[in-house]
């Protein structure tokens, strides 16, 4: 197996041989050249676990992407080979570089290479004059390192006179330490950039510059409208190609690691999956991809604007064997209550021992609540029309507060309230031992994702909370999947106390769950060992021999991928445990 990961990091890697230009020839100053700050005791905790220059090391990764994009292809539609063909063409005018990946069990993964870091010349003037200049918020500059362009909603401030069609430099604004111990940007939008020492963040935002494009709209189009392309990417210090409504249903964009994930759990045909935290929906149709749509994933989360989504993802891809539901993972097992009537439908079992929902029932009741939601909504749109009307005539004005609730919506979402075609299904939970195989990729501090720009708000009290969630998650995992089952746990977090922690957790708490091989194994070995806090609390991670069987993905490894951990639990007989688990 160690081959086989050697062998994929040097075709990742010769991707990229000679392709880093140096930057040392411009001013330092127009640079990316970022620094993660992490809260003292947190760089405390990972330096004595990774090492202090490997932690350096990994601190540096992340805050850059992965130097290609990774694509996993829907081989029930078609084939990597047609992929390839059809991605050449429609990327020919980027002479993008593809292709297939040659670990066995990832055939269906396709590499299109991206390059990177740039020197980007950015037009500062010998007399010293800087270039006009667009100052984004710290998450619309890490998508822009992704690949995306800017966007009015992410614009914070922009030099004086800036027109459309300018060339402007893009720079960014991260989170500074305030006097309260907060964290925040203290920018008001649509300040005014001269170019000096005396603008907002002259000197933090030194070594934070991403690339130059063209204004899509004037300095005050940018502050005046709430949604828009703002500034057309042109030069970035990251080249990333990108996948917006390509090849829709055909390829889906997933990091390699998340993609290891579903094939570690090894979905058979015909068997019942959980899926227990699936928004987006990728691990789950990877699942379905692999079962050859035969069989039956319930794929849950408690948000109803992901479950939408997960069931809009299933069939662009042309799934059937996916049931969504709303549904908090940490209420995934149903508890019947003695009083409970016996003929409620929402929490019994089909012939697999599985849940049911009575869809007829739950029809009628939706279309109830929709009929006097629909007429309610009426009433209130027809009352706020003529209110509408009555002050038009005194005044047009729109308050900050009104442009800024609306900007919030375009950026997240319309919200359950509003949600069109929005009714999704319900779940009171699953019986105990319903399903073969569970996945639990449990919520987490994200502290693996790329690109990271901010890390301050985390501390090791929050850290702590992570892990009692991802535990209280697990819980309901084991007790959910069939004796001789398979729970497979991953994170993509860097942080032990979320990964070898809480296996360590599951082995000592249930005695009837085991370690198993995972197949493909591409990732390096887990931590050995344990961390004493200066509180008392001591952390146990692995144990010797434990190491192996676990796959932790290191940013800074020449994979080049996010930080993420694999773990998966083979099911013994677990009656005995199950009725008196250690607290």
């Amino acid at each position: 197996m160690k081959k086989k990961a050697w062998g994929l990091s040097k075709t990742i890697g010769s991707f990229f041989t000679n392709q880093h230009k140096l930057m040392e020839d411009f001013p330092e100053r127009y640079s990316y050249n970022p620094t993660l700050r992490w809260n003292a005791e947190l760089e405390s905790y990972f330096s004595n676990a990774y090492g202090p220059q490997n932690f350096s090391r990994i601190s540096k990764a992340l805050t850059r992407p992965s130097c290609y994009s990774c694509i996993r292809v829907n081989t029930l539609k078609t084939t990597p080979d047609a992929v390839i063909d059809k991605l050449t063409a429609v990327l020919k005018e980027n002479r993008a570089d593809i292709s297939k990946c040659e670990v066995a069990g990832l055939d269906n993964v396709v590499f299109v290479r991206g390059s990177g870091p740039h020197a980007i010349n950015y037009g500062y003037a010998a007399d010293g004059k800087p270039p006009k200049e667009v100052l984004v918020s710290r998450k619309c500059a890490e998508a822009v390192l992704r690949g995306a362009q800017v966007y009015v909603p992410g614009v914070l401030a922009c030099s004086a006179h800036v027109e459309k069609g300018e060339l402007v430099a893009v720079s960014v604004s991260v989170e500074q330490p305030g006097v309260d111990g907060g964290w925040g940007v203290g920018i008001t939008r649509g300040t005014v950039l001269q170019g000096s020492q005396t603008d907002p963040y002259h000197l933090e935002r030194s070594g934070l510059y991403i690339g130059q494009g063209r204004a899509m709209m004037s300095r005050s189009g940018m502050f005046r409208v709430t949604e828009g392309l703002a500034v057309d990417m042109s030069d970035r210090v990251f080249h990333l190609p990108s996948f917006r409504d390509v090849l829709e249903g055909e390829i889906f964009l997933q990091n390699l690691p998340s993609i290891v994930a579903a094939r570690a759990l090894d979905p058979q045909k015909g068997e019942r999956i959980l899926d227990m935290c699936a928004a987006p929906g990728g691990k789950t149709t990877a699942i379905a991809i692999l079962m050859k749509d035969e069989g039956e994933i319930v794929a849950v989360d408690r948000s109803h604007n992901k479950v939408q989504g997960i069931h809009k993802l299933a069939a662009e891809m042309g799934l059937s064997c996916i049931t969504p539901y709303k549904l908090d993972a940490l209420k995934a097992v149903c508890v019947r209550n003695e009083s409970e009537d016996l003929s409620d439908p929402s929490c019994a079992k089909d012939n697999h021992g599985g849940h049911i929902q009575d869809s007829n029932f739950m029809k009628s009741e939706v279309e109830k609540i929709e009929s006097i939601t629909f007429e309610r909504l009426n009433a209130e749109k027809d009352f706020k029309k003529a209110v509408s009307n009555e002050k038009a005539n005194e005044s047009s004005y729109i308050s900050k507060a009104d442009i800024r609730k609306e900007m919030r919506r375009k950026r997240n979402g319309p919200g359950r309230n509003q949600c069109l075609g929005g009714k999704v299904e319900k779940s009171k939970g699953f019986a105990p031992s319903s399903f073969d195989r569970v996945l639990l990729d449990a919520p987490c501090s994200a502290l693996g994702l790329r690109p990271r720009l901010f890390t301050g708000e985390e501390t090791i009290e929050s850290l702590r909370k992570h892990a009692i969630y991802q535990r209280r998650m697990f819980d309901q995992a084991v007790q959910l999947v069939r004796p001789g089952g398979v729970i497979v746990y991953s994170t993509c977090t860097i942080n032990p106390g979320e990964n070898e922690a809480l296996v360590r957790y599951a082995l000592d708490t249930y005695k009837f769950l085991s370690l198993a091989p995972q197949h493909p194994r591409i990732g390096g070995p887990g931590l050995v060992g344990r961390f004493e806090f200066p509180d008392g609390y001591t952390e146990e991670w692995l144990r010797p021999g434990e190491e192996e069987l676990v796959q932790r993905f290191d940013p800074s490894s020449p994979l080049d991928t996010i930080g993420f951990f694999i773990a998966k639990f083979v099911v013994g007989s677990n009656e005995a445990d199950l009725q008196n688990p250690s607290s």
